[in-house]
């Protein structure tokens, strides 16, 4: 059986798929096609169907949840920190009022968790989109005063010279002890119950064997790391490929429907 399996050009989501990009696995029947876009235009296009799995933003799944189920394996959830909204300069929060902030896309977790903190403080952000990529850049020539950024972007925005105005995940931690959630992988509902829960099973040794041969998996996965090096890589997915990844556990699970407002049907690999 064929399956278009999407993610984004994360050197996460790569390093976890590596076991199946390269062959570790045994495939068990599927025959799989890797596709590779922008997380958003991921978000977008899964409201259409379009590919078998896909990676989503968990914050996209309100939307997509008629079409798509959650894999258990796969999952980019991270305790204590997550999202980061930044500036050039000094400010805090009362400054974020009269900004424009640019943001990777309406559907994004980021942005979900990003209103929410905004709310607590009693406003509504105006934003602005821009590819993900193009935030870290476009903050520090100054085209926009602050900006939300996720990936590789969190770990590079002090040698841009930014400053942090806040980190979501620790702040969704202090407000609720649990980690952020961010994104995914999700399957098509309308597959058979039987392929769901084989490729559930595959998904998970891919992210379990992808951990076991951590350095072979970061030399994948460099190619789609944007500009950083192998080190910084290996942290990077450190960071973001975890016991959750392999499964969100209950304590995962709370912190995506905390985040949603609703209970996601999961498929157990």
């Amino acid at each position: 059986m064929k399956l278009t399996i999407a993610h984004s050009p994360d050197s996460d989501d790569a390093y976890m798929m590596a076991p199946l990009a390269l062959g570790w696995l045994d495939p068990e029947g599927f025959e799989i096609e890797f596709i590779r876009k922008d997380i958003e235009q991921l978000n977008a296009e899964a409201v259409e169907g379009r590919y078998d799995v896909t990676a989503i933003s968990f914050g996209a799944y309100p939307e997509l949840k008629d079409r798509y189920d959650l894999l258990t394996a796969g999952s980019s959830i991270q305790e204590g920190t997550g999202p980061l909204v930044v500036s050039r300069v000094p400010m805090d929060v009362a400054a974020l009022r009269d900004l424009t902030i640019a943001i990777p896309g309406r559907r994004t977790s980021a942005y979900l968790s990003m209103r929410k903190w905004c709310a607590e403080h009693g406003f509504e952000p105006a934003v602005e989109l821009l590819p993900f990529d193009q935030i870290l850049p476009a903050v520090a020539d100054d085209r926009f005063q602050a900006g939300l950024l996720i990936h590789e972007s969190q770990l590079m925005y002090r040698d841009a010279g930014l400053r942090l105005v806040v980190d979501l995940g620790a702040w969704w931690k202090h407000a609720y002890d649990l980690p952020l959630p961010m994104g995914g992988n999700a399957i098509r509902k309308d597959l058979p119950e039987a392929v769901k829960l084989r490729f559930a099973g595959l998904m998970r040794r891919s992210v379990e064997l992808a951990r076991a041969r951590h350095w072979e998996s970061v030399d994948y996965s460099q190619s789609f790391g944007r500009g950083m090096d192998r080190e910084m890589i290996g942290r990077y997915v450190n960071a973001w490929v975890n016991d959750f990844t392999v499964d969100p556990g209950p304590r995962g699970r709370e912190a995506v429907a905390r985040l949603l407002g609703l209970e996601p049907v999961w498929i157990q690999g």
